[in-house]
């Protein structure tokens, strides 16, 4: 009897341990993820107040500028946001282990790879009129692009340096500096665009201007707090020349999987848009899938940023050895993931037969949208998994099976399903997005398949070996 008293006590106790540690958990991924989001968003901002003011220069000029963009987009900032992910391994382990030098040389072959990477897709950004009108492109709107892209090379080299001190600082779980810096770039912004563009009338040029030093003062607002700040004293941003080539030899067997992970992707989206250009009636499918996506990626910052949170938490505690604290961490950030999943599902579904008068007053796109609002609704509870899951991934390292999965899910089903869904099945616009679900549902369940198969104490000593790979680095 007293055995079973005790055993039951023990189980009790164990219980209530257990639950405490999820609390704290629960806590230290919103700590992270929720500043993240006015981060993400503010970023974001900078440059869809300079689309909105070029908006106000005419159609040409705000289809110029669009195209510029998402071509923008697709060939440089994707690849450098994939590669910078793979700091989110290093210097989160790092951090954990409390090899705290390490962050900073770290961080330091980051932003030197990142720099020499820019320079040939400066190169590129340099023909994004010849590159269109080669495609088939309006002249007039390739020469719009072309213009907007040339003076969006300014942000380019400082966006390579924010994504490397942002990762830097994340994984020391400092946000409150970043916040601060991007509102304040974000503020910074605002007179600087409307004052190049309407004032000194730099038209459409002036736009990507103040998108470039916009760029260069939210570097030199982190810049100045990384060097004189206490907090990243230990982890002090420094160059050693040999110290710093060793550390860029471990940065690209991870930047380059983690780059692919976030290209598969990204890409994907863009060459469904591209798809809806083709349908029999393309304006109104482009518009109802172009404001679809803009739904699913305003709600992705969400997701993005309890990955993020989770990233962060994940990488330090198996650079610390606690592999059950890791564990702890991705349950933590999915139940956060979807209980916000099922609130926003549950407000969009409910005001679905309104929510397209936000975006146009023709029925005909209302009514479209209304019809897409459960497909919609399914890819932001799937977006819900695999963002944090992805995130998961990025802080245990194996970048490279979130490679192969997402060009799986999407390259050999989702983009082959979207096709025959809408042009063989003719279910046009709705096929497309289709195609994009079962990729990321396909994607969600490979993730998720792989997170719970992982040997997480097996994950941890393989982050102490990476750490410690060298006794004198």
């Amino acid at each position: 009897m007293e055995e079973a008293l005790l055993l039951q006590e023990k189980r009790e106790t164990l219980r209530t341990t257990t639950w405490d540690s999820f609390s704290e958990e629960l806590k230290n991924v919103s700590y992270i993820a929720i500043p993240m989001v006015v981060v993400t968003i503010s970023q974001r901002l900078v440059r869809v107040l300079s689309m909105m003011m070029v908006g106000h220069l005419g159609e040409l000029s705000l289809s110029g500028a669009s195209i510029a963009t998402s071509l923008t987009n697709f060939t440089g900032l994707s690849l450098i946001i994939g590669m910078a992910s793979a700091l989110e391994t290093l210097c989160g382990q790092a951090y954990g282990a409390e090899q705290y030098r390490k962050l900073g040389l770290y961080t330091t072959g980051a932003i030197i790879s990142l720099l020499l990477v820019c320079i040939p897709i400066s190169i590129l950004w340099l023909f994004v009129d010849k590159l269109l009108i080669f495609m088939h492109q309006d002249p007039l709107i390739s020469a719009e692009a072309g213009k907007y892209s040339i003076w969006l090379l300014i942000s380019l080299f400082p966006s390579a340096i924010t994504q490397a001190l942002v990762r830097y600082l994340l994984t020391q779980s400092l946000i409150l500096p970043m916040v601060l810096s991007s509102i304040a770039t974000l503020c910074f912004h605002v007179p600087i665009c409307w004052l190049f563009v309407f004032k000194l009338d730099f038209g459409i040029g002036g736009a990507a201007f103040a998108i470039g030093l916009s760029c260069w003062f939210n570097v030199l607002l982190l810049g100045l707090y990384v060097k004189y700040s206490s907090s990243c004293e230990k982890t002090r941003i420094c160059f050693s020349r040999e110290e710093v080539f060793a550390s860029i030899r471990e940065f690209f067997p991870l930047a380059i999987p983690s780059a692919c992970m976030v290209c598969f992707e990204w890409w994907t989206f863009e060459i469904v848009i591209l798809l809806a250009g083709v349908l029999p009636k393309p304006q109104l499918e482009t518009s109802v899938l172009s404001v679809c996506l803009t739904v699913a990626s305003t709600h992705y910052f969400l997701p993005f940023s309890l990955g993020a949170g989770a990233s962060t938490r994940v990488a330090n505690e198996l650079g610390a050895g606690n592999y059950k604290a890791a564990k702890m961490a991705v349950r933590a950030a999915l139940t956060i993931s979807m209980a916000e999943a099922v609130i926003s599902c549950t407000v969009l579904f409910c005001c679905h037969h309104v929510v397209g008068y936000l975006f146009s007053n023709e029925k005909e796109v209302v009514d479209y949208l209304s019809d897409m609002t459960p497909f919609l609704c399914l890819l932001i509870v799937s977006d819900c998994i695999q963002a944090v899951l992805s995130g998961v991934a990025r802080g245990s390292g194996w970048q490279h099976l979130g490679a192969y999965v997402n060009l799986g899910s999407f390259y050999l089903v989702g983009i082959p399903v979207a096709i025959i869904s809408g042009f063989l099945f003719h279910l046009q616009g709705k096929g497309l997005w289709i195609g994009l679900n079962v990729g990321n549902l396909l994607q969600s369940l490979l993730l998720s398949f792989i997170t719970c198969f992982t040997n997480w104490k097996k994950q941890a000593s393989i982050a102490r070996e990476r750490i410690f790979i060298e006794e004198n680095y």
